[in-house]
């Protein structure tokens, strides 16, 4: 049994972590720390966990194999170097050692990184495109929610060299994706019936989908990121564009050439599935899919790419745990198998 914690439990990625490895066969969780909550029982902060009869902590105990860090940026890589010194695994799911370059760092979240030495071993934990260096690691830079369903989407398609630059990303996220710090534009009332575009200028995700889509196009890929925040709980849906080299656009079958290679690309991944309809956020509701679905307009020459998944699951949690599963020698799938809450 492999032994983990739990750093910052008392956000929604720490306590979705303890939802879905509360089966598995392989895991004990051991540790659970939350500052604020510190003492407490983990069920009388969430009654639905509380036959986990798991106790809050300050700091986290002695004696664990692998470790998730869900606190915010700069505070998480404080937190996860001393662990690593101590040859204890680590998944990241904050920001912390996503991006390669220090100053990129520096440049989108305004702080100076404790270490950025530890850059260049973290593994981005994306395990479609990564699986063989995750299961290899001891460092893993969990993905954002936003550019895992950006690359996933866009990743065959430039990786086969059909599409190149001009790039546009249109992406929606319901509200979990703010965290559970209280903000003005989280208030029910200024989320509810309302939607917003935010981060026009520039989204934090944004260097991280280039860095990893212009690894795969082996070149600089010219890329637009918006994003928008929906009256929702949870979900993202990204709308993606670009224009298509012409002979497969104008080709008489264009869409099912295109979505026959898609299948293809993930026909080894358990958790992309690729639809022949597009996708909704609720089919994707508390599992850990990502849905796309990519479709030519001929009449324009673009390719329009689908795709949408749970910002908590394969956003963050359950991307998580099926790193941990990797880099500690389990089926990538175990604990994860869980369907979609409908309607």
């Amino acid at each position: 049994t492999v032994k983990v914690g739990i750093i910052n439990v008392t956000g929604y990625a720490g306590c979705e972590l303890v939802r879905i490895l509360r089966h598995h066969p392989e895991v004990e969780i051991a540790s659970v720390t939350g500052r604020s909550a510190a003492g407490q029982p983990l069920g009388q902060v969430f009654p639905h966990l509380d036959n986990m009869k798991l106790e809050i902590t300050a700091d986290l105990c002695d004696g664990l194999d692998l470790v998730f860090s869900a606190l915010p940026h700069k505070a998480s890589a404080e937190a996860c170097i001393p662990l690593l010194e101590q040859n204890i695994k680590v998944v990241d799911i904050s920001a912390d050692f996503r991006l390669k370059q220090a100053d990129v760092y520096t440049q989108w979240y305004g702080v100076e990184h404790p270490d950025p030495t530890y850059l260049e071993e973290a593994v981005y934990g994306l395990t479609e495109l990564n699986r063989d260096a995750v299961s290899d690691a001891r460092l893993v830079a969990n993905p954002g929610c936003y550019p895992t369903s950006a690359i996933l989407a866009l990743t065959p398609a430039v990786q086969n060299g059909w599409i190149g630059g001009d790039i546009i990303v249109d992406s929606k996220s319901g509200v979990s994706g703010a965290g559970r710090s209280l903000s003005m534009t989280t208030h029910f009332s200024e989320v509810n019936e309302n939607v917003m575009a935010y981060s026009v200028n520039g989204h934090r995700h944004l260097p991280e989908i280039s860095q990893e889509l212009d690894a795969v196009a082996d070149q600089p890929v010219n890329l637009t990121f918006l994003t928008h925040l929906i009256p929702m709980t949870r979900g993202i849906l990204s709308s993606c564009y670009a224009p298509l080299r012409p002979d497969i656009a104008q080709s008489a079958d264009a869409s099912e050439r295109v979505r026959q290679m898609y299948k293809d690309f993930y026909a080894d991944n358990a958790f992309v599935q690729v639809t022949d309809t597009p996708p909704q956020t609720k089919q994707t509701l508390g599992n850990n899919y990502c849905l796309v679905h990519p479709v030519v307009d001929s009449r324009t020459n673009r390719l329009i790419v689908i795709s949408c998944l749970d910002n908590l699951v394969k956003g963050a949690a359950g991307q998580a745990v099926q790193n941990m599963n990797l880099m500690c020698g389990f089926p990538e799938a175990m604990s994860l198998d869980a369907l979609a809450v409908y309607p």
